[in-house]
């Protein structure tokens, strides 16, 4: 006998629907463009765009919280735990152009740790939102610190940015740094030691 999981049956109902939408409202884009929408090179474009948007805003259905508790690990480690060079790409929510770059991360435990991928993963679910730089780095640095609750999170991120390059100023080598911290990275030297060991090697 075949079960049905209807939950699951809807949700797929949902998405298709939602799926459709956004493809009309492409086709509709295409169209005020000046685009010829029944070119067959365009024919498919509007469903390949709003598939591509579902995978680009992936983190509104996602729990960067739960991704940390899920490996939490009871362990007697006060050092500095970093994990640097995560590649990430975002949509920046004032002209929905991508921007990119890497984030550097570090966190002191207090009694706690979570996996080291956990942490690549916090960084995936906020870039994969409609962002600013400067909000997203918040918002990783809170993540770990309401989660874990360590004695001090630093996140520093560094990003080109396709609506300074393409368009407005179109100045092609910018890069863009944010950076915040809390509780042990509130002293100097601590910042200086987790911005030594991020760039040592480049």
């Amino acid at each position: 006998m075949i079960t049905i999981d209807n939950e699951s049956l809807q949700k797929e109902t949902a998405d298709n629907g939602q799926l459709m939408k956004l493809a009309d409202h492409y086709q509709q884009i295409l169209g005020l463009l000046g685009e010829d929408i029944e070119r067959e090179g365009l024919v498919k474009t509007p469903m390949r765009v709003a598939k591509a948007m579902k995978v680009l805003t992936r983190g509104y259905q996602m729990d960067a919280r739960k991704v940390l508790t899920d490996a939490l690990f009871k362990e007697d480690y006060s050092q500095m735990v970093i994990v640097k060079d995560i590649d990430f790409f975002s949509l920046c929510e004032h002209h929905m152009l991508p921007f990119y770059g890497k984030v550097h991360v570090a966190y002191i435990p207090n009694g706690y740790i979570t996996g080291l991928s956990k942490i690549a993963r916090v960084v995936d679910i906020f870039s994969h939102r409609l962002q600013v730089q400067e909000r997203m780095t918040l918002q990783i640095k809170e993540c770990i610190e309401q989660t874990l609750h360590p004695l001090g999170v630093m996140v520093v991120v560094e990003a080109r940015h396709l609506c300074m390059q393409m368009r407005g100023v179109e100045k092609q080598n910018s890069v863009t740094t944010t950076s915040d911290f809390s509780g042990a990275f509130n002293q100097a030297k601590t910042r200086q030691e987790f911005m030594n060991l991020i760039h040592s090697g480049k």
